[in-house]
């Protein structure tokens, strides 16, 4: 698959975005995290608590996962979110995109095999930074 604007994956993984999620944004909503140490969603959480960020879990069980505060929706979170931190399939992703609009986060991420290429263009037109198809675990570990 391709991104209409570059003819490449090149675009949904622009090392500026990555770096400014990476480097500068603090508080992130991770959607789908549920208190299983045996998903992905948890042991990403961890390592983004382990490189100083703030996690918040987006669930519909609204449960505390890794020490935070759980929240059945990214509108409920009644503080600032940098990154929205998307684990759900391709086909469900792009309202947490627009989710992510809507409360004024400065960029989401779509993980390792989630593509939604109509999402990423509403939210990159919306000013939000987006990756997508990576995961930071990835992209920490090429620096």
């Amino acid at each position: 698959m391709t991104d209409g604007a570059t003819g490449s994956t090149s675009g949904w993984q622009d090392p500026a975005a990555i770096s400014l999620m990476l480097d500068e944004c603090e508080t992130w909503a991770v959607v789908g995290l549920s208190g299983d140490p045996g998903r992905t969603a948890y042991g990403i959480a961890a390592l983004l608590q382990q490189r100083g960020k703030r996690i918040v879990p987006i669930h519909p069980d609204a449960r505390p996962v890794l020490g935070e505060q759980g929240y059945a929706s990214l509108a409920e979170v009644p503080f600032p979110v940098d990154v929205v931190d998307v684990f759900r399939r391709s086909e469900a992703a792009g309202e947490f995109a627009d989710q992510a609009v809507a409360i004024g986060a400065r960029a989401v991420w779509f993980q390792l095999g989630v593509i939604d290429e109509a999402a990423f263009a509403r939210t990159t037109a919306a000013g939000l930074a987006m990756v997508m198809d990576t995961c930071p675990a990835i992209e920490w570990g090429r620096r």
